[in-house]
């Protein structure tokens, strides 16, 4: 999204990682977090979503040397592959850093524009998405925005509840609470609510920045799944957008082949791309390595760490 901080590089966010616990430094024109590295006394940073045209290398490797990082991942910069800004994001890349080994967020996402009409955003929607919407509005089901603690509670229960049946690992309440507490107040984060006769179906915790709607986090309920209550959601989720004037509806991520059945992100890649939206890829992630040697046993261990997460699931 050329020209748009993304949420994750705002103070706001850096407050929230600072108050989970996790050191949060802006430098050279960036936030980035600090991670121990077990079994040393080195540190390793990540800084996710950045946009490379702001970035003061020098400034930053003297930031990085002060707080013992042995690196930096430009985790998933904020550039999509075929645009404009590409090639020029990739010299500055290539100039300073090395290509990394892995990404942490997904490198695709669906980006939906807000500025068009409700009539033009249906009419681009899957058809079987615009039936599911409108079966689930003559069926009953409702969609609300909320900013209460005990929509919260309820948010976070249905979240964990669909963590444990699609088996990936959620965050711990605390996370939720203590992003809550830095964005509400801010007017950033909202709790869209959708119920059948006052039984909660599916809520999604969405962000505001920049003009830019985020949806990083959800759940679902099992039960009445016939009533399509997750497609009335994202409608409702678009319909906030624009109400708040948003220009861009970010879903956050996606699989990068949507036809390959295998990728874990495949079943909300396929729900997200009926609402839509333009189907985006982002360059590569790359490092900025200071520690040639300690980079390359984190990189070892780190791999493994994700061999082991993944067949645990």
């Amino acid at each position: 999204m050329k020209g748009k901080t993304h949420i994750l590089q705002t103070p706001y966010w850096a407050k929230f990682k600072e108050s989970y616990g996790t050191p949060s430094i802006r430098a050279g024109g960036i936030f980035y977090t600090k991670h121990s590295i077990p079994l040393t006394s080195s540190c390793f940073a990540l800084s996710p979503h950045v946009n490379p045209s702001v970035v003061n290398f020098e400034e930053l490797r003297e930031s990085l040397e002060k707080n013992n990082c042995v690196g930096l991942r430009f985790d998933v910069p904020n550039v999509i592959k075929g645009a404009g800004d590409e090639k020029k994001a990739l010299e500055v890349f290539e100039k300073h850093c090395v290509r990394s080994p892995r990404s942490e967020f997904a490198k695709a996402n669906f980006l939906l524009d807000l500025t068009q009409s409700e009539e033009k955003i249906l009419e681009e929607m899957h058809p079987k998405q615009r039936y599911n919407i409108k079966y689930a509005i003559k069926k009953g089901v409702k969609a609300r925005i909320s900013i209460s603690k005990e929509d919260l509670e309820k948010f976070y229960n249905l979240y964990k509840e669909t963590s444990q049946r699609q088996k990936y690992f959620p965050r711990p309440k605390i996370y939720f609470e203590k992003l809550w507490e830095i964005f509400e107040p801010e007017g950033l984060s909202y709790l869209l609510m959708v119920e059948y006769e006052g039984e909660l179906l599916a809520s999604w915790m969405l962000f505001i920045y920049d003009k830019v709607l985020y949806y990083p986090y959800g759940g679902s309920a099992e039960k009445y799944k016939n009533l399509q209550a997750s497609c009335l959601t994202g409608w409702g989720a678009i319909r906030f957008g624009r109400e708040k004037k948003c220009e861009i509806f970010d879903m956050w991520g996606a699989a990068e082949d949507l036809n390959n059945e295998k990728d874990p992100f495949y079943g909300f890649s396929n729900f997200k791309a009926k609402f839509g939206g333009a189907h985006v890829i982002y360059i590569d992630s790359y490092d900025l390595v200071l520690n040639q040697a300690i980079y390359t046993i984190f990189n070892m261990a780190n791999n493994l760490r994700w061999k082991l997460l993944t067949t645990l699931r």
